[in-house]
């Protein structure tokens, strides 16, 4: 009998399973306005930036309903801070220096209609002013504007 309960438990939470897709497709890296590396060459500096962007979108669509598709473009970055460049080659933290993202998205349901489409400037002035949760790493100001931007704009378009 225990067993009978527990696969029909897993068979109700396997059939709500979210599985959007991601997309994520970047402009000639050395035209956005700050993707400087500090202490890293500059070539392996924008294939990890891209890597990291690509991996969080994907992760973040993962969240839609199933046939939904999210394709992103960026078509500028600035990161969060400013690269100076001198004997120690660091990035320097301020809140003059705050993260800017420019994406166009489009988001598709699983019937390919478009439920939204969009060029959005997503920036944070006061970055250093809210408090962090969660692990703090790579990009982990830039990945809480593009958080913020799918909460309040994809996840507000499917619930409707």
């Amino acid at each position: 009998m225990q067993k009978a309960i527990t696969l029909a438990m897993c068979l109700l939470f396997t059939s709500s399973v979210w599985a959007g897709e991601g997309q994520v497709h970047f402009k000639d890296f050395n035209d956005y306005r700050d993707v400087y590396p500090s202490n890293e060459v500059k070539g392996a500096f924008h294939k990890r930036l891209a890597k990291q962007f690509e991996k969080h979108i994907v992760k973040l669509a993962e969240e839609l309903p199933a046939g939904y598709k999210l394709d992103v473009t960026f078509n500028d970055i600035d990161l969060a801070g400013e690269a100076r460049f001198n004997m120690d080659n660091v990035r320097v933290v301020k809140d003059i220096y705050f993260p800017r993202l420019e994406i166009s998205y489009s988001l598709v349901d699983d019937k390919g209609l478009q439920v939204l489409g969009a060029t959005e400037e997503l920036k944070d002035m006061s970055f250093l002013d809210r408090i962090k949760s969660g692990r703090q790493g790579a990009l982990y100001y830039e990945k809480r504007l593009l958080d913020q931007w799918f909460a309040s704009h994809i996840v507000n378009a499917v619930k409707r």
